[in-house]
C-alpha cells in the first residue's frame, strides 16, 4: 500500500511539476501558446529564468507550433554551465516593426555554455524590405538572432527565414560554433546578411547553407581565429571581410580560414572590402581554399575603394593594411570578364598575396585579371594569368 501511495505521489509531481523532476522547462507549461497569434514572450522569459537559475544543466523546450515573440533578451550568465534551448517549433516575429528599437529580435546576452538545438526563426521581414527598397523612412531593422558577450555556444540545426536585417549577429564573443544551419531570404531582400561577426574570436561555421540578399557571411573588425568550411552560398553577395575603415581606430582581422565553399550565382565570391579613408585596421593571414564558383560576378576581389552606389565616397587612400592572403585551388566560372580583381590602396600596397592553382573562365573563354597597387606571387596553374 505504501509503495502504491509513493507511486501516485510520483505521478502527481511528474505531471504537475515535470520541470523539477527532469530539468526540462517547457515553455507551454509557462503559458506559451503555439498559435502564432498570442504573445508568448513572457512565457519564454519565465522558462529561461527558471532554467538559468538551476544549479544543474537545464533545458528550455519549445514544442511544435508557432510562437509569436516580440523583442526578447535572454540574459546570462546562468548558475549552471550547460544550458540547452531545444526547439521543435517556430518563433515568429511581430509585424509591429517599431517594437525593435534595439535592432535585435532574439538576443542572448552574456550567456556561457549554451546549446541551441533545432527550431526555426521567421523574421517576417517582407514589409520592411519593401519600405527600405522604396527609400522611405523605415523603422529600425532587427537582427533575427544576436549574441553579445557570449562564450562557448553551439548552434546546430537552426533555420532562419525572412530576416528583417542580419539573420545572425555575433559581437564580443568567444568560441561560437554554428553547425548545419540554414539561412534563407530572397535575393532582392536588402541587408539580410547570413552571419555577421565582429570583435569576436574562435567563431566556426560548418556544414551550412545560406541564400540571402546580402553577404552570406560578413567578417567585421576585430574578428580573429575564424573557421568556415563546407558551406553553400547563393544567392547573395558572397563571403566578405569588411567593409573595413568605417572608423579611424579600428580592430584588425586576423587568422581567417574559408575552406570548401560553393558559390552559386552570387555577386561576389570571396571579397575583402574597405572604404577609402585612413584607418588603424588591418587584414592578416587569410586562407581561401578549395572553392567552387558557379556564375559568380566577382569570384576573387579586393576592393579598397568600397563605396556602394558611388554616393558620399570618401575619395581617400584606405589605411587598411592587407598582408598574407592566400587563394588556393579555386575553380569555376565568372559571370563577368574580370574574374580576379585586386584594387588596393596606394598608401598601403598589398603584400604577400598568393595565388596557387586558380582556374576561372568566362563564357567558356579565358577570363581576365586586374591589379592596382597589388604585390604577391603565383604558382601552379593560374588562369586567368596573374597580374601580380
Amino acid at each position: 500500500m505504501a509503495k502504491l501511495r509513493y507511486f501516485f505521489v510520483f505521478l502527481f509531481f511528474t505531471f504537475f511539476f515535470p520541470l523539477a523532476v527532469y530539468g526540462d522547462y517547457n515553455v507551454v507549461q509557462f503559458g506559451a501558446r503555439g498559435d502564432g497569434k498570442t504573445d508568448s514572450g513572457r512565457a519564454f522569459l519565465n522558462a529561461w529564468q527558471a532554467a538559468c537559475s538551476s544549479v544543474r544543466p537545464a533545458t528550455v523546450y519549445v514544442p511544435r507550433g508557432s510562437y509569436l515573440i516580440k523583442r526578447i533578451i535572454f540574459e546570462g550568465p546562468c548558475r549552471n554551465s550547460r544550458m540547452t534551448m531545444k526547439m521543435d517549433g517556430t518563433l515568429v516575429a511581430s509585424t509591429n516593426y517599431a517594437a525593435y528599437g534595439s535592432g535585435n529580435w532574439v538576443l542572448f546576452n552574456r550567456v556561457k555554455g549554451l546549446i541551441i538545438d533545432g527550431g526555426t526563426l521567421d523574421g517576417l521581414g517582407k514589409g520592411l524590405w519593401a519600405c527600405k527598397t522604396a527609400g522611405r523612412n523605415c523603422p529600425q531593422l532587427a537582427r533575427s538572432l544576436a549574441f553579445n558577450g557570449a562564450e562557448d555556444v553551439l548552434v546546430r540545426g537552426l533555420k532562419s527565414i525572412n530576416s528583417q536585417f542580419f539573420h545572425v549577429a555575433v559581437n564580443l564573443c568567444k568560441n561560437i560554433r554554428f553547425h548545419g544551419i540554414q539561412l534563407l531570404a530572397p535575393d532582392e531582400s536588402p541587408n539580410t546578411d547570413g552571419v555577421h561577426v565582429q570583435l569576436s574570436t574562435g567563431v566556426t561555421i560548418v556544414n551550412s547553407a545560406m541564400k540571402t540578399g546580402d553577404d552570406c557571411i560578413s567578417i567585421g573588425p576585430g574578428t580573429r581565429n575564424m573557421w568556415l568550411e563546407r558551406i553553400v552560398c547563393g544567392p547573395g553577395h558572397g563571403i566578405s571581410i569588411g567593409s573595413l575603415a568605417q572608423e579611424f581606430k579600428e580592430e584588425g582581422v586576423q587568422n581567417i580560414t574559408v575552406k570548401t565553399v560553393v558559390f552559386r550565382g552570387t555577386q561576389n565570391g570571396v571579397r575583402i572590402k574597405s572604404w577609402g579613408r585612413p584607418s588603424t585596421g588591418f587584414v592578416r593571414d587569410v586562407l581561401f581554399m578549395n572553392l567552387v564558383m558557379i556564375n559568380v560576378q566577382n569570384p576573387i576581389i579586393i576592393d579598397q575603394n568600397y563605396c556602394p552606389g558611388n554616393r558620399d565616397c570618401p575619395g581617400k587612400h584606405s589605411g587598411i593594411k592587407i598582408s598574407g592572403v592566400t587563394y588556393k585551388n579555386i575553380k569555376g566560372t565568372s559571370a563577368t570578364p574580370v574574374a580576379v580583381m585586386f584594387h588596393c590602396s596606394q598608401a598601403n600596397p598589398r603584400s604577400r598575396i598568393g595565388l596557387k592553382d586558380v582556374k576561372l573562365s568566362y563564357q567558356n573563354k579565358r577570363a581576365q585579371s586586374s591589379c592596382i597597387f597589388a604585390d604577391g606571387s603565383a604558382s601552379g596553374l593560374i588562369d586567368p594569368p596573374s597580374c601580380l
